[in-house]
């Protein structure tokens, strides 16, 4: 395992931050990738604790530049000789709706959440070909079922899961397994960094002030029982390993259960049902 290679994005915390760790435990090279790097102390002192520092390499990287990942990439594969695995985690939430959120709003978080995921999968993929290697995407239960208030983070989630899904088949005929892991609610800074002040929100939304107001009540209590960081990166850590990787998977039995209530409901209506309740 020492001699194998992942580069991991988004892991100054949370998940990623875990699923770096996880890695290295396991004896990966780990590349672990950040927008800054004056926030990778605490990683560095859990891999320090860990007794895994030495596996450890902290790099700059913002996944909406194309350029800089090309440029990531290469020079990981001058330094290591390999890539054998990419965990796509970097993402930012987002909370607004159509006639309060702009165009431009939108396309930021396709940004960071889509096309940084295709901008680094392109630049890896003739690199895990090489090693008939794993390509890992953290995606979300917003990746299947879509939910009020989130329009645009679940757009940027959903067009993940159906480019992934569709190239699955395609790159397992050159011995690269994709994977894309959906998380429900995980307790990390992920909804802290989304800053959003609710008592302005809830008074800028007009119509949609009461339906916000239940919308931020019902999350704060899903948040209040989330999953750990280090549970769900134990599942991307699984796709990893495992000889023979799903295309999809959830890291909890509440995601699960969430995304398996819209794997059945061909009309829409069970979906309807129950995200309409949130806004009561």
């Amino acid at each position: 395992m020492s001699e194998q290679t992942v580069l991991i994005t988004g892991t100054s915390t949370g998940i990623g931050l875990e699923i770096a760790l996880g890695c290295a435990r396991a004896g990966w090279r780990t590349v672990a990738t950040m927008r800054d790097v004056a926030r990778a102390d605490r990683l560095r002192e859990a891999a320090s604790a860990a007794g895994v520092a030495d596996l450890i390499d902290v790099r700059r990287l913002d996944v909406t530049d194309a350029d800089a990942v090309d440029g990531c990439v290469e020079d990981v594969i001058g330094a290591y000789g390999r890539l054998d695995a990419v965990v796509n985690n970097a993402g930012a939430g987002h909370v607004g709706t159509l006639e309060q959120d702009t165009v431009d709003d939108v396309r930021a978080a396709m940004e960071v959440n889509f096309f940084g995921v295709l901008h680094v999968s392109r630049a890896a993929l003739p690199h895990l070909r090489a090693s008939r290697g794993r390509l890992v995407t953290v995606s979300s239960v917003g990746g299947i079922v879509g939910q009020p208030f989130n329009e645009a983070y679940c757009a940027a989630k959903f067009a993940v899961e159906g480019y992934l899904e569709s190239l699955a088949p395609l790159a397992a005929t050159t011995g690269v397994r994709v994977t894309v892991v959906e998380p429900g609610a995980v307790a990390s800074e992920f909804v802290t960094n989304i800053a959003i002040d609710a008592d302005a929100a809830i008074a800028a939304a007009g119509v949609y002030g009461p339906a916000l107001r239940a919308y931020l009540a019902r999350t704060g209590q899903a948040f209040a029982a989330a999953q750990s960081p280090a549970d769900a990166a134990a599942v991307v850590l699984a796709a990893l390993t495992d000889p023979a990787p799903p295309v999809r998977v959830q890291t909890s039995d509440g995601a699960r259960q969430f995304v398996g209530v819209k794997l059945a409901d061909l009309d829409g209506s069970a979906v309807a049902r129950l995200t309409g309740g949130w806004l009561a």
